[in-house]
This record gives C-alpha cells, structure tokens and sequence, in this order.
C-alpha cells in the first residue's frame, strides 16, 4: 500500500512540473527573443564564425622567411701543439634563418610585416597558403614604431585585407589572429580584446592593444582581425612569462606610417622642439596643480618651434590640436601623427593659468637607416650601404665631420667588411679626395681603381681604410 502511495506522489509531481513548464515557456521565451536581423551585430559578439574568418583571412596571411649571414668565433675543442693553452678563435661565417608573419594590404603585391622580422637580413622570401614562394624587396621600414613595408612581384593578383578601426575596438570584443608561430603556418587562434593604450616600455609612441588571443615567436607581423575580417592590429610582442598576454600595433596608428613608407620609404614626423617629463605627484605639488593630467616642460630648444611659440620650461601641456593629454606618452604620439608645417593650439598651465599658444611643427630629424642606398650594384661593389651625414646625425655618432657619409649596413663577406669597416663609420674621403655625400661617393668609387683608400671618422678617431674591390 505505502509503496502505490509513493508511485501516485511521483506520478503527480512530474504532471504538475509539466505543467509549470508548459505555462512557463512563453516568458521564457519573452525572456530570450530571437536574434533579427537588425542585431547581427550582437549576433557576431554573441556566436563568432572564426571558421568563415579563417577561411576568407587566411590567403592574405604568408609566411615571411629571412637569412643573414654572420661570423661567430669557433672554439677549439682543444689547445694546438706549442701553443698557449687558451684555447684559439676563428671568425666563420655561417647562415642564419628567422621565420615571421605578414599579410598582404593590396593585390599588386605590397605586405605588412614588423621591422624586427626583416630588420638587417640579406634577403626575404614570401609563402602564400597556396604554395607560391616569392622573393621581396623592402620597401621601407620604422624601427620606433615596429612597422615594415615590402613588395613582391606576382603575375596574379594577391588576396588582400582590409584595414579596419582599432579605436572603435571596445576591451572584451572577439578577435583572431593569423600567423606562423614556431613555423606552423595559418595557424588560427582566438581570443578578446583585454585592454588598449598598454606602454610596454618600447618607445615614445608605444600605445599597444592587448589581447589574450594566442601569440607566440613567429606570429610577430601577422594580423589581428575583428569579426569582419578587418585588420586591427599587427601583432608584435609578447610577455614571455604569460601566454595569454600578447600586443599588437594599432592599425590606425599604422596607416599613417604605411602611406609614408610607400610614398617615401621613410617616416617623416613633426616636431615641437622640446624635452618633457611624467608629472609626478612631488611636481604636481610643487607646481600647485591641481592634478597630475599633462606633459611637463622640461626644455625648450633653442629656435625651435616650441620657442618660436612661446613655450617655456615649466609649462604644463594639457592639450594638442584639440586632443586632450591625459598622459605623458600621448603628447609625442599626437606630435608624430601632426603633419609638418601645421600650425595647431597648444593649451598649457603656466603658474596656475590655462593659456593659448599656436605652434607651427617642424620636422623631426631622426635617423633613417632604413633609407640608405647601395653605394653600386656592380660586380665591384665594395658590399656597403650608406646614407647622408647629417648634424644630428654627427651628434649622435660623436663624430667632429659635418659632411660625408654614414655606413648604415655592412655585408658579411663582402670586401667592406674584409677591411673591417662598421656600421656607422662617417666616409669623409675616397683616394685623398674629399666627398660630401653618397652622390660623390658613389661617383668617386666609379673613377677609382681595385684597390681604394678611404677616410673614416669614428668617434672620435681619424682612420685610413684600404680597400681591396671585388673584381
């Protein structure tokens, strides 16, 4: 009896429950509506095609493939007979490879890629997804900000991507990344968005998205994409220590630079003409600020344009062209992206006061070895590239020349370095004859003969340089 007791309670109980259920489904429903077509959006953020993604991505994304040559010393596993027991060195030359990633920007052959992927190599080779390997020349290259431009020639034309908006990127929205970790080509992985504007201490215009989506050695210079299959990042630097922290160059700061580099080869960015510092809370205080907002003053060059507009050291700089500096590390990031020759408002606090200055940017001379020519092309070539000395050049370089020439690369093997000439040698004459710049160095070295004697400054030493040519 208690047991038909129990089985007509258990029997009673899933009714009612059924019951409950059925009554219940239209606020369920209510609760969770189906997705139209107006919410793709939230579609897309809720439900990611990373399949469609990789699918549609992928041939743009290659493989980039460099060598270099370099001499490391060799030691003897033992000491030679009559000899001291330090062991012996010996300078042999040897070919060392690097695998990185890339992905093409147009269908006539120009490729993104990071600086450090091709920086100093002797020669760059391009895989695509389909199996075509593609020698590539450089078009251009930016050591601050970590971006490179190099061309291949195709006989059809290339699948490319499209640039997106990484400032409309919002921390937690899905991303992808593309590339060749460890060599292991398309390798697809996935991730969010975990933080922007990251300094990772790399330089003046770091400004790093952050993103836990899987990057590793070998994915540096591969895309970071949105859902839409737009490029938002170039994908540069990892923290060795995690493997969920990784940061990608912001493509809006990368547009800029690319339309530069295949224009000019180069970067060309304004200058205000000062020297600044982070507004400690000490400084804040001592400056009777109100908080610790803006760039400090610390100097300002001399007919600079900053002098020319009145700036003074002690100046608080609170906004640039309209773009609040809420950071130390924003003000040369907005003075790089100003074209030279704008005039633009500066907002500063001077002794306690808001005041207007207008400011016309010059041009920031920086280094550019990444713009230096063959000195020649011939089977006499004495295996060296080189670029114009400049003044600040020189003041870097600690050399007393105001002319000549700067050696910006070395080829390993090459008559160059065989006389041990070095990268940042200034080249101030050519058989006794002075030259002024690679022009004249190029028209010196036609006129002379195998043998040729040069004239170096380096640092603060003069030296003469025979150097035998190939020939």
């Amino acid at each position: 009896m208690l047991g038909i007791i129990r089985k007509f309670s258990t029997l009673l109980f899933a009714a009612v429950f059924a019951v409950v259920l059925t009554s219940a489904a239209p606020l369920l429903a209510a609760a969770a509506p189906a997705i139209g077509p107006d919410d793709q959006g939230v579609a897309q953020m809720l439900f990611p095609d990373f399949v469609t993604l990789a699918e549609r991505a992928s041939p743009a994304v290659v493989s980039i493939r460099t060598s270099r040559t370099v001499r490391a010393a060799t030691r003897l596993p033992f000491p030679l007979p009559f000899t001291p027991r330090r062991p012996s060195h010996d300078s042999v030359p040897h070919t060392v490879s690097s695998l990185g990633s890339g992905f093409a920007i147009s269908a006539d052959g120009y490729i993104v890629t990071n600086n450090h992927v091709i920086e100093g190599v002797d020669s760059i080779e391009v895989a695509f997804s389909d199996g075509r390997e593609l020698p590539a020349k450089l078009i251009g290259r930016d050591p601050k900000t970590d971006i490179a431009l190099i061309k291949v020639e195709s006989e059809t034309d290339l699948a490319w991507l499209s640039l997106g908006d990484s400032d409309a990127l919002r921390p937690g929205e899905w991303v992808a990344a593309i590339g060749n970790p460890f060599g292991l080509e398309h390798t697809v992985t996935a991730g969010i968005v975990s933080a922007k504007h990251r300094d990772i201490g790399q330089g003046n215009y770091d400004d790093f998205i952050q993103t836990d989506a899987a990057i590793n050695p070998g994915n540096s210079g591969g895309p970071l994409l949105n859902l839409r299959g737009e490029v938002v990042g170039i994908n540069t630097a990892i923290n060795p220590r995690a493997n969920t922290i990784g940061f990608t160059i912001p493509i809006n700061m990368a547009k800029s630079i690319l339309a530069m580099l295949r224009e000019d080869g180069h970067v060309t960015r304004g200058w205000l003409g000062i020297g600044f510092q982070p507004l400690t809370a000490e400084l804040a205080e001592a400056f009777e600020l109100d908080d610790r907002t803006g760039a400090l003053v610390s100097q300002v060059v001399p007919d600079g344009p900053a002098d020319d507009a009145g700036l003074q050291a002690g100046d608080v700089i609170v906004e640039f062209a309209g773009r609040t500096i809420d950071e130390t590390n924003s003000l040369p990031r907005a003075v790089a992206e100003t074209a030279v020759g704008k005039t633009v408002e500066l907002v500063v606090i001077r002794d306690g006061n808001r005041k207007k200055l207008k400011v016309t940017l010059g041009e920031l001379d920086e280094p550019r070895l990444a713009d230096s020519g063959n000195v020649g092309n011939d089977e006499n070539t004495l295996g060296l590239t080189a670029q114009n000395l400049t003044p600040e050049l020189a003041q870097q370089l600690g050399v007393e020349a105001t002319q000549g020439v700067v050696v910006t690369h070395v080829a390993p093997g090459s008559p160059a370095a065989a006389a041990r000439l070095q990268r940042g040698d200034v080249i101030v004459e050519v058989d006794r004859e002075s030259i002024r710049n690679l022009n004249e160095l190029r028209d010196k070295l036609a006129q002379a003969d195998e043998r040729v004697l040069i004239l170096i400054n380096r640092g603060n030493a003069t030296l003469f340089i025979p150097v035998r040519r190939k020939g």
